[in-house]
């Protein structure tokens, strides 16, 4: 996921005004929505994540990633020093493209493998389990191609633009790929290949290609992992033959960190307060292990603080006289909203910063996981009808302008939206039918930048007084 979303609720409204269509490409204008816009509840799980995004182009082999100990390493630096032991996740995400490519010298067009290399330090045998898995390249596997802003998505049918959204559309599916051993059993003192897949650009035109990779683990006990970018060349017949484990294993104890290095970010206040004036604020990229997979939360009223919760003219309900978690929907023609993914100086008014924490960190790479990249928001909404009319609500996402306090008392959007894309992959529903029965479905949802948003869910609570029953929405960031 990129950027910032928000996950809104609206109620219709009887007398809403009709709105003629747009012309052609007309300029953008601003418009403010003064909905509310509420801190997410719950946090994230303290599971580690293995998180490997930095360098994003790779352009000289060398480590990516390496938790290993830094004893007996050529470059110690390069070596973090952390032990996975029981439930974490293996993220990576790297580009490999030809720099300057001239036809007179075809190497440049050498592949460039990635490795994920697995290490038991210890004098009992350790298995690792794949509990599900995904990795793909943009080409040919899911390339980058224009989708309308949702999608209907099935197993029968995915839908997909880019190897992240491919990825995450597996992930939500708990499915693992043929890439991945469902079980490793790995000696004392041994080590084993998670992963060994090429990033190919020989038959690409430009040659440019990248691959996303998300794996969730259990281990017996404690391991070491790295991330690994050597060249492999064509050998004397032509053929290209994926790289050994010893070679592997050479190049985490010789090498040093790949090249290039990402901007080096700016180190944030510890208050969470503003940056120094003239300061310019550099996230940076992410080579590290960060903690936190999921955010599940049920968000309800009593989440509300007591000034919010007079405000929003639930006080006098029944609400205190029942245990039942409940959210009541707006009124009409009103909404609220909850951040997704919120970040440092994107906190959009709610004073919440949603990234990851950095467990162990590079230097020069970022401090927090920004933007969330691989987790998993998991989200109830047990909807409450408080009236004696039947309503129709409407859930959507949406990216608004990103700001950290609301400037305009509310959420900024540009009408048309602009072109870059903040968000797109799969974003799954479960929910009651109208005769209570369990039902499911999955989205493909592509939200492009300061968009207010398209509806995936559609409830219909009933009076007098009545919840609808709870609705999950579960997306992959």
């Amino acid at each position: 996921m990129l950027g910032w979303l928000t996950a809104s609720l609206f109620t219709a409204s009887s007398n809403a005004p009709m709105v003629a269509q747009a012309p052609a490409a007309p300029e953008p204008v601003e418009q403010v929505s003064l909905q509310q816009l509420r801190p997410l509840s719950g946090q994230l799980n303290d599971i580690p994540v293995f998180n490997s995004n930095s360098p994003e182009l790779v352009g000289e082999p060398g480590i990516l990633l390496s938790t290993f100990p830094p004893d007996g390493m050529a470059v110690p630096e390069a070596h973090l020093d952390f032990a996975f032991n029981g439930r974490f996740d293996v993220f990576a995400h790297h580009v490999y493209k030809a720099l300057d490519y001239d036809a007179d010298v075809p190497e440049m067009l050498d592949s460039l493998y990635l490795g994920i290399l697995v290490h038991n330090p210890g004098d009992q045998p350790v298995t690792v389990r794949v509990l599900a898995g995904a990795s793909y390249v943009s080409q040919p596997d899911a390339p980058f191609i224009s989708l309308p802003s949702f999608v209907p998505f099935s197993p029968l049918k995915p839908v997909f633009a880019g190897p992240g959204g491919r990825v995450m559309g597996d992930i939500l599916q708990a499915r693992r790929s043929d890439v991945f051993e469902p079980v490793m059993t790995i000696l004392p003192g041994e080590s084993a290949m998670l992963m060994n897949q090429p990033i190919s650009i020989r038959e690409l035109d430009p040659p440019i290609n990248g691959r996303s990779t998300l794996a969730q683990l259990e281990s017996s006990g404690p391991v070491y992992v790295a991330s690994l970018a050597q060249l492999v060349p064509l050998d004397d017949s032509g053929n290209e033959v994926a790289p050994s484990l010893a070679s592997w294993q050479e190049l985490l104890i010789k090498s040093g960190l790949a090249e290039p290095r990402d901007r080096t970010p700016v180190p944030l206040p510890a208050d969470g307060g503003p940056l120094a004036e003239g300061v310019q604020l550099i996230y940076g990229r992410v080579a590290g292990v960060s903690q936190g997979t999921q955010w599940q939360t049920t968000l309800q009223d009593s989440d509300l603080a007591d000034s919010d919760l007079a405000d929003s003219d639930l006080a006098d309900s029944d609400l205190a006289d029942s245990d039942e978690p409940k959210l009541s929907i707006p009124a009409s023609g009103e909404a609220f909203s909850y951040g997704i993914s919120l970040l440092y100086a994107g906190t959009m008014g709610s004073g919440q910063n949603q990234s990851a924490q950095m467990l162990v960190r590079y230097p020069d790479t970022a401090y927090q996981s920004h933007g969330n990249y691989g987790v998993r928001y998991s989200l109830a909404l047990p909807l409450y009808n408080p009236t004696d009319m039947p309503q129709t609500v409407t859930v959507a996402l949406q990216t608004a302008l990103k700001e950290d306090m609301l400037s305009e008392g509310g959420l900024r959007f540009l009408e048309p939206p602009a072109q870059q894309t903040f968000f797109r992959g799969p974003v799954q529903v479960r929910y009651q039918d109208r005769s209570r029965l369990a039902a499911s479905a999955q989205y493909s949802f592509s939200a492009t930048a300061w968009s207010k948003g398209r509806a995936f869910g559609n409830s219909h609570p009933r009076p007098p007084n009545h919840s609808n029953g709870q609705r999950r929405f579960t997306l992959s960031a």
